[in-house]
């Protein structure tokens, strides 16, 4: 007869830490839109990085092509920003030479414009822009992924 063997006993698993669960859902409407509105920002930036651009400088690009030229104030109400925060996001675009500020209708206005070199940029973003569609379509479900855009459309008052 093969002698015993020992057995270690069995201890309970602790309980998980606050660090390994997941958080909570926040009741909050304002944090859920912001938590989620960084955590797509970040899939996208990966995306767009090969390109030197950000999702948000690729936002600007894609409105400057689809709607420009823009004044400042334009372009923040296309992308639902404060004119402040436009004018932040337009500097580094400028200086790689990317988009153009010159006069507007006015002496108090500038019009913004893509130059050859925005339009470039952007083309060569857009494969990697449509991989980063694909990707949230493959975690969040291409159907899902349309109602969302169409809920947040409504969010803005665009639906």
């Amino acid at each position: 007869m093969p002698p015993a063997r020992r057995t270690r006993p069995v201890v309970p698993a602790a309980p998980a830490s606050a660090e390994s669960r997941p958080p909570a859902v926040t009741p909050c409407h304002c944090l859920a839109v912001r938590q989620a509105a960084r955590h797509v920002t970040q899939l996208y930036d990966r995306h767009l990085a090969a390109c030197g651009l950000r999702a948000t400088q690729y936002a600007v690009l894609a409105a400057l092509d689809r709607d420009g030229p823009l004044a400042v104030n334009e372009l923040a109400r296309h992308l639902v920003m404060d004119r402040t925060a436009t004018g932040r996001a337009l500097r580094p675009l400028a200086r790689a030479g990317l988009v153009e500020i010159g006069s507007g209708r006015d002496a108090r206005t500038r019009a913004l414009a893509l130059t050859p070199a925005g339009r470039a940029r952007l083309q060569a973003a857009r494969g990697p822009w449509r991989a980063a569609q694909a990707a949230f379509e493959a975690q969040y479900g291409p159907d899902r992924a349309e109602d969302l855009r169409l809920a947040l459309a409504r969010v803005v008052g665009r639906a």
